[in-house]
């Protein structure tokens, strides 16, 4: 019984960890106008813009990167980033997918701003001004 536990479950993460690849590839949802903002705000598109812990384009934390590379370790993924890959706006937009496709599924736009803002658990009055920012960047 517990062989065959074992067996599904590693089954199981098996197809998690395509879905999740795919879908942080390719899931037709195009982040593209939702990053440009956030880029302009964050560093106004200088790879090289540090802030404390917060680099590049999207203004990465090492917090960010590691969750990134828990997401992929999960999923089966033997891809993995590091902390130098924040400087590279490729390697960063692929660390914003990869994040808003396992936290952010449905692809809220609201909630992918919220989210970048103020992380996984977020609140609505802290990160309703960056809302209204990226928002007014986007139009």
């Amino acid at each position: 019984m517990m062989r065959i536990l074992k067996v599904v479950s590693i089954c199981f993460l098996m197809i998690l960890a395509s879905h999740i690849e795919a879908s942080a590839k390719n899931d037709g949802f195009n982040w593209e106008p939702v990053m440009d903002a956030i880029i302009q705000i964050e560093s106004k598109g200088n790879a090289a813009a540090v802030n404390g812990p917060y680099v590049g384009v999207l203004q990465i934390s090492p917090v960010l990167v590691k969750e990134c590379n828990n997401i992929l370790k999960n999923s089966g993924s033997k891809k993995r980033y590091s902390l130098s890959d924040r400087y590279s706006a490729t390697k960063s937009k692929e660390m914003f997918v990869i994040i808003q496709s396992f936290h952010n599924p449905l692809n809220n736009i609201e909630k992918a701003i919220r989210l970048w803002s103020g992380g996984i658990r977020y609140s609505v009055s802290k990160t309703q001004a960056y809302l209204r920012k990226v928002m007014r960047q986007m139009n």
